[in-house]
């Protein structure tokens, strides 16, 4: 008798926000390291995003979100239906993660949470949000937000390769950094925090100085191409189509290695991959949608 086949594992709609800002040598990115703890990458670093809740796909999410009804959201994400969820699902992580809400206050400007009257009142909102104790919509309703989704732009989406133990259908967003909020890390999912040029985390990635996943460098690689967050963003807006990559899990005598969709050796894993080349060299900016030249806004 042969065992039975596994059961296949479930594919996890998921939503990430790489947050950017001009720093004194130029563009950087935020980026956290998560628990070296995590059942799933853990002492990586990643940029805020996890999987969208039940609590993100809620019915009433139009009226927090300013400048994106879910019919235009979906249709960029090229579903049917449910696709404002990826948003609120990214703002809600950066808030939970990194401290970051990408939200207008009822006087339109996005919300100060460092000025010291209220700094006690959203460390609570946060707490409570974080430990499903309150719905980020429901924080919204409290202080008059709306969620800033019409500066966040969808430029990528990965696919985690089948046979991983979590999978998950990720987009990825960019967004500008509040310049009235202070970033950290929750200390919990994740253990630390920096700002970085996206140029100089690849080159730690390739020294072993940090550990990052495909879609993480493939990402630093699009957005490093530009010199300030506003070239990045104004990029982004012109995106008008996302690929989506499928990587493929390759084991052979000499090890592991990952495939992309257009590398020889993605349909023929027979096909040895250049060694002349870094190991590095597959993590281009495929899965985003940032293949023009840059441009200035």
């Amino acid at each position: 008798m042969t065992a039975p086949a596994p059961s296949p594992v479930e594919l996890r709609d998921a939503a990430t926000v790489l947050i950017l800002r001009d720093g004194a040598a130029g563009l950087e990115v935020f980026m956290l390291r998560r628990n070296l703890n995590s059942d799933f990458v853990g002492g990586a670093h990643v940029f805020p995003g996890g999987a969208v809740d039940p609590e993100d796909r809620h019915v009433d999410l139009e009226p927090v979100c300013l400048g994106r009804s879910d019919a235009d959201a979906s249709r960029r994400l090229g579903i049917d239906a449910g696709g404002l969820a990826f948003w609120v699902a990214a703002v809600r992580e950066s808030f939970e993660e990194a401290g970051v809400l990408l939200a207008y206050g009822p006087d339109g400007e996005v919300v100060d949470l460092d000025h010291l009257a209220g700094r006690d009142r959203w460390a609570e909102h946060r707490r409570a949000v974080d430990m499903g104790e309150r719905r980020l919509i429901e924080v919204c309703e409290a202080e008059g937000l709306r969620l800033a989704v019409d500066g966040m732009h969808y430029f990528g989406h990965w696919i985690t390769p089948e046979g991983a133990p979590r999978r998950y259908d990720t987009r990825f967003f960019l967004a500008a950094a509040p310049t009235r909020q202070t970033p950290l890390h929750d200390d919990r999912e994740v253990i630390a925090n920096e700002w970085v040029r996206p140029a100089d985390a690849i080159d730690r990635v390739r020294a072993g100085e940090l550990v990052m996943m495909p879609p993480t460098i493939s990402c630093l690689r699009a957005v490093a191409r530009f010199d300030t967050a506003a070239e990045a963003l104004a990029a982004a807006t012109e995106i008008t189509d996302v690929p989506t990559i499928l990587p493929r899990v390759i084991a052979d005598g000499s090890g592991v290695r990952i495939a992309l969709p257009g590398d020889p050796e993605y349909h023929n894993p027979t096909v040895e991959p250049d060694a002349s080349t870094s190991w590095m060299s597959n993590f281009d900016h495929r899965g985003t949608g940032l293949d023009a030249e840059p441009t200035a806004p």
